[in-house]
């Protein structure tokens, strides 16, 4: 029942979309974007609060927002943990708890309208500039991102590549932001006006088209190593996405697994991460 409830909410504000795109493009435009960029949960649960509590938190202050990070002290390289979509720093408890036995540092933060940071709009150039701010503070040397944070991770060193990263990792991270629109307009049913409509805000306010924002385009300029882990039968992010990342960043290794699925929390995934960034730096990967 709740599945057909949300279905139908989806489809009301479809119609409403397009219903608007008949009066006002650029209104439409601006509802239908923040609708899209609205996370509906992903703030810190009791449980959770207890495990971020073991860490030293500070607030960051980022375009006038309060952005909360966590860290854990460690006496090797620093690494910075980028959760996904409607999540927190929560997530990566597991992978902590593997850095931490190799003594790594680490640094994560809630993401805006996220955990306990404030604001309520989420996308991944805000989410970029938080990253910068954060990178600028700690100096990580390597970053982490699940599902947008991985997307996030490498957007952010497609536009700030002078910084202190020498390895990326990805887990079930999507490339296109063509796809994401489209998964939307199926969702939500609304026409073409109103994705010509989203298609012109992104050009007004982030100076880029849709289809020009690409992370498989973007890593043929990154340098650094990195590593894609994606499930094949991922439910959330298809496995095509990490496919083509890979075949465009050179010094890129792909882990492919069947059956863990999008959060890809196990252990086995946790130790090729930890393996990947102890490794020695190579010119060049083979799958």
């Amino acid at each position: 029942m709740k599945k057909v409830i949300n279905r139908l909410l989806a489809l009301s504000y479809g119609a409403y979309f397009n219903i608007l795109a008949l009066f006002s493009k650029k209104l439409v435009g601006e509802k239908a974007f923040t609708l899209f960029s609205s996370p509906r949960k992903g703030k810190v649960l009791p449980l959770q609060a207890s495990f971020l509590k073991k860490a030293e938190d500070i607030m960051i202050e980022v375009g006038g927002k309060q952005i909360q990070t966590y860290s854990w002290a460690g006496t090797k390289e620093t690494v910075l943990l980028l959760h996904g979509w409607e999540s927190n720093s929560f997530r990566w408890r597991n992978l902590i708890s593997f850095l931490s036995g190799e003594n790594f540092a680490i640094v994560a933060f809630d993401a805006p309208a996220h955990g306990n940071s404030s604001g309520g709009i989420f996308n991944v150039p805000l989410y970029a500039e938080c990253a910068q701010h954060i990178v600028k503070h700690y100096k990580p040397t390597f970053i982490i991102g699940h599902s947008v944070g991985g997307m996030t991770a490498l957007y952010h060193q497609y536009i700030y590549p002078h910084n202190s990263i020498q390895k990326i990792v990805t887990i079930g991270s999507p490339s296109e932001l063509s796809e994401l629109m489209e998964y939307y307009q199926n969702l939500l049913g609304f026409n073409n006006k109103v994705l010509s409509a989203l298609d012109d805000y992104f050009q007004a306010h982030f100076g880029f088209e849709i289809q020009d924002f690409s992370i498989s385009q973007f890593v043929q300029k990154i340098q650094i190593e990195g590593l894609l882990v994606h499930d094949i039968e991922d439910p959330i992010t298809p496995y095509h996405n990490s496919e083509k990342v890979y075949a465009n960043w050179k010094n890129s290794k792909l882990i492919s697994t069947r059956g863990l699925g999008h959060s890809m929390h196990q252990d086995n995934v946790n130790k090729q991460i930890i393996d990947f960034l102890k490794s020695k730096k190579r010119a060049n990967f083979t799958a």
